[in-house]
């Protein structure tokens, strides 16, 4: 008889061996490698769930957010639990992926990715991909990534459509060849325009097999822009051209990833709520908080972060001192809420 774990071990991934591009010396390679996962909505989740099961050896899952209801519609790992508890997305990951493979490790971190923590994040890894749901984070994943020599896989979907981009600094473009800045105007994205859970999952899918390609080193030669839209049922592909001039990939102007940190609000689109995050991050005690605000409100308290109510607005503290105000678009009034009530 087969001791049980041994069992699991030699045929978890046997039908992934048996496809002659990866075989046993592929698979030992994903075994080795590590993978930053920047998001964990509805491309993150799916991705890390594709690599995990694959037998990545390392993921480090990075989110700054909490799971709520409507997330379930798209972001895959997610149960109707993890929403009751405001779990954060990065945690609420992590453990059900050790429920899918305890033989990887997987690294969540509940934190906002700025230009202050992009490289510690990235330091490690062999390969990024984007799963986050705003450009200027893409930009600065593009400049940690040209300037490491870090592969890194683009994707985003909103609507029925998607898109998808393995990038390899060197050799490939990279997104500022792409799109040189950011737009003027911010996109509106899937909490305005809406999104169709099946485009989400074909765009991980597609990331994930790019990353598996890459880490296998089975080299993408004529790395290509794919554009879904499901609801038309298109698929078009085009050559994205490695741009002379390109600030970030030609002159190694980083100039994303080497602002400033400072203390910065930002309207959440689509949400009516407005995220604080502090200058540095600071060591908050979310029980003594609590405790404190319970005099004057509704708290809760995960372990992970703390949900206090007050006057109509609502606001969850992470214990970095990070705050996302819920019940205002106003950025003055979530300041002196934050002001007020947590004090940093």
């Amino acid at each position: 008889m087969h001791e049980p774990g041994k069992t699991l071990e030699t045929s978890r991934y046997s039908r992934q061996e048996l496809f002659e591009p990866i075989g046993s010396e592929g698979q030992a390679m994903l075994g080795k490698a590590r993978v930053l996962i920047v998001g964990c909505g509805a491309l993150g989740t799916v991705v890390a769930d594709r690599l995990a099961r694959a037998g990545v050896g390392h993921l480090r899952i990075v989110d700054r957010d909490f799971v709520e209801l409507d997330n379930l519609q798209r972001q895959a790992l997610f149960n109707e639990e993890h929403a009751i508890m405001r779990f954060p997305k990065a945690v609420a990951a992590e453990e059900v992926l050790k429920s899918v493979n305890s033989d990887i490790v997987i690294e969540s971190v509940v934190r906002d990715v700025t230009p202050a923590n992009m490289e510690e994040l990235l330091l490690g890894c062999d390969l990024a991909m984007d799963a986050t749901d705003n450009l200027e984070t893409r930009f600065l994943l593009n400049d940690a990534c040209v300037k490491t020599g870090t592969p890194w896989v683009h994707g985003a979907a909103v609507g029925s459509c998607g898109q998808e981009m393995p990038i390899i600094p060197g050799e490939t473009a990279c997104f500022r060849c792409f799109l040189v800045v950011p737009p003027g105007e911010p996109l509106q994205g899937c909490d305005v325009l809406g999104v169709l859970n099946t485009v989400t999952g074909i765009i991980a899918d597609i990331q994930s097999t790019h990353a598996i390609r890459l880490l296998t080193g089975n080299h993408i030669a004529d790395a290509k822009m794919t554009f879904v839209d499901i609801w038309e049922n298109e698929f078009q592909q085009f050559a994205v051209a490695r741009v002379p001039g390109c600030p970030c990939c030609a002159q190694g102007d980083y100039s994303f990833l080497n602002r400033k940190s400072t203390s910065w609000t930002s309207s959440l689109c689509g949400r009516n709520a407005v995220q604080i995050t502090p200058a540095a991050s600071a060591e908050i005690d979310l029980e003594s908080l609590a405790r404190d605000l319970s005099k004057v409100g509704r708290v809760m308290d995960n372990g992970y972060l703390l949900v206090f109510g007050i006057d109509g607005y609502e606001m969850t503290v992470f214990p970095t001192g990070r705050a996302i105000i819920k019940g205002t678009t106003d950025q003055q009034i979530a300041r002196s809420l934050y002001s007020r009530y947590v004090g940093l």
